[in-house]
């Protein structure tokens, strides 16, 4: 598949047919494109072009680079990995997969599930400016980093003996959004779209996402096309 055909126009989102309750003011759930798994730049051209690019514009990204996007930073790669979990893109502590992804989109917020490779709605509303202000406000995609500390193991038996200590934890998590968010960056650039890293309003944003008191807000990353 070459890069054309990867980034032709499609429709933003694929949602759910029929009706679902028990969703943020019938924000519906999208059920994500398949992911491709080819094309774009090899990882060492990706490398070379892979920085930070600030100026984003405010297309929407097509429903195929959502999806792909989506897979790239922390989706499923292979069915079974340590400990009965699944494996994913990015590695984890204990393969622990403390990170979760909030999408803030236009329309919503959405949870991204990676067993089943789609976007469950949190939150109704535009939400984009709590990543910041500038390209970040107007960007099709926002994703923010929440940790969820009950994802540690801490029974009598733990492959990781330390892995319940605060501070240790803090070193996990720090380490886990990182790669996540580098995944981010090469998928960024392999595909030639804008990647941003940078902080959130975290107090705020976590209030609105209705974050449990185990979660902790991290950082943002804004994705989309140059400006």
């Amino acid at each position: 598949m070459n890069r054309r055909t990867f980034v032709k126009t499609l429709p933003a989102v694929t949602v759910l047919a029929g009706t679902t309750s028990g969703f943020p003011q019938d924000l519906q759930p999208i059920n994500l494109m398949k992911p491709q798994k080819d094309g774009g730049k090899s990882v060492l051209a990706a490398l070379e072009k892979r920085r930070t690019i600030r100026s984003i514009s405010s297309r929407e990204l097509p429903a195929q680079v959502l999806s792909n996007l989506l897979w790239a930073a922390f989706g499923v790669n292979r069915e079974k990995a340590s400990f009965g979990k699944p494996g994913r893109t990015a590695a984890s502590a204990s393969n622990s997969q403390e990170i979760d992804l909030y999408v803030a989109m236009a329309r919503g917020v959405y949870l991204y599930e990676a067993v089943p490779h789609r976007l469950t709605p949190v939150v109704r509303g535009d939400f984009r400016a709590r990543a910041g202000r500038g390209s970040a406000a107007k960007a099709p995609v926002n994703i923010f980093y929440v940790v969820d500390l009950t994802r540690y193991i801490t029974a009598d038996w733990q492959p990781d003996p330390h892995i319940g200590d605060p501070e240790v934890q803090k070193s996990y998590y720090y380490v886990a959004t990182g790669l996540i968010d580098s995944n981010v960056y090469l998928f960024a650039a392999s595909q030639g779209l804008a990647a941003w890293f940078h902080n959130c309003n975290r107090d705020k944003t976590a209030r609105e996402f209705k974050l449990r008191p185990q979660q902790r807000m991290l950082f943002a990353q804004t994705i989309g096309y140059p400006d």
